[in-house]
């Protein structure tokens, strides 16, 4: 399926014999109850030892060059990754989850065989088209959050004006620009693609699949319990999004656009970028933001067609190994 052929294709329509999102890894060609386990197994030792390569030879040159050894000791030391006095540091930060992309992708094509691409959508690829109206349509639904945000803000005579002074500013703004889309990618391949599709593999309806992973992505973030609270309600919202859709592409497109305008506002101090608290107000208020987004990403992708669930195979003639046969755009 083409790239022009995501926004219009009819789509599948929902019965016995379909497959949604969290169930796919029964299409995988070596699919058992316990492999996705094992891929789980083996992506993290895969991501030991990626961040092994990375992360020795940063230590060596630490030891040789004393500037490296007293940025290491603050980068050790620190809970406050954006900061533009020191940009290396949102680095620090996204590249460890940047990394969980190839590890889980080689150890789910090692230990499931063909069809890496179902962890993306049911059409076994990242649709490119759907990804970037979706994205739109996130920028344009955020943009009113957080101008409504800013406002009432500066309604309580709170100073919110910008400041482009700082000498790096531009630096952080690119390394947002450049690091957060494949950082945002990555949270929601391993909680929304990986893990949905471990629960829907054992269990068959989808809000197992879309509310077990989430206390996992809520303690993956260190936030007091309005923080926690809203994170709680954004992993919910883009694990129904990916249901409802077939694909990560609307939960990606949220993710990016929330931790992007994030950190863009706290490049020019119109928001606290390293903020781990909220209050009741701040929880309402994105919460309402991602529910709208939801509402208006279902509608749209049901408009265009966005395909939602695939066909149940053909099983092949009752082998040994019990796999199934896989269409060529799975295949990989």
């Amino acid at each position: 399926m083409s790239s022009t052929e995501d926004d219009t294709a009819a789509p599948a329509p929902a019965s016995a014999d379909q497959i949604a999102f969290h169930q796919l890894a029964r299409l995988r060609p070596r699919y058992r109850w316990w492999r996705m386990l094992l891929t789980g197994v083996l992506g993290v030792a895969f991501y030991a030892a990626i961040l092994l390569v990375v992360m020795v030879p940063v230590g060596v040159a630490s030891a040789l060059i004393p500037e490296w050894g007293a940025e290491l000791q603050i980068l050790m030391g620190t809970m406050q990754f954006f900061d533009l006095d020191r940009p290396w540091l949102l680095i620090a930060l996204v590249l460890p989850l940047i990394l969980m992309i190839p590890a889980l992708l080689l150890a789910s094509r090692i230990v499931e065989g063909r069809g890496v691409g179902l962890l993306s959508s049911v059409t076994g690829r990242l649709r490119l088209g759907w990804l970037g109206k979706s994205l739109l349509l996130a920028l344009g639904v955020f943009a009113v959050y957080f101008a409504v945000s800013l406002g009432v803000t500066a309604a309580t005579g709170t100073d919110i004006a910008p400041d482009f002074s700082h000498p790096n500013l531009w630096i952080m703004v690119l390394l947002v620009l450049l690091l957060i889309p494949f950082q945002a990618a990555a949270e929601e391949y391993v909680f929304r693609g990986y893990l949905m599709q471990l629960v829907g593999g054992w269990l068959r309806h989808p809000a197992f699949a879309i509310l077990l992973p989430v206390p996992l992505f809520i303690l993956g973030h260190g936030y007091d319990v309005w923080g926690a609270a809203s994170v709680g309600v954004f992993a919910i919202v883009a694990a129904w999004l990916t249901w409802r859709t077939g694909g990560l592409e609307a939960a990606i497109s949220l993710h990016i656009v929330n931790n992007a305008l994030i950190f863009l506002f706290g490049s020019v101090g119109m928001v606290d970028a390293n903020a781990t608290s909220g209050t009741p107000i701040d929880l309402l208020g994105s919460a309402a933001a991602m529910v709208v987004y939801a509402l208006l990403a279902d509608r749209w992708a049901r408009r265009l067609g966005v395909v939602r669930t695939v066909p149940a195979p053909i099983t092949a003639s009752a082998g040994a190994n019990g796999t199934h046969r896989l269409e060529p755009v799975f295949h990989g």
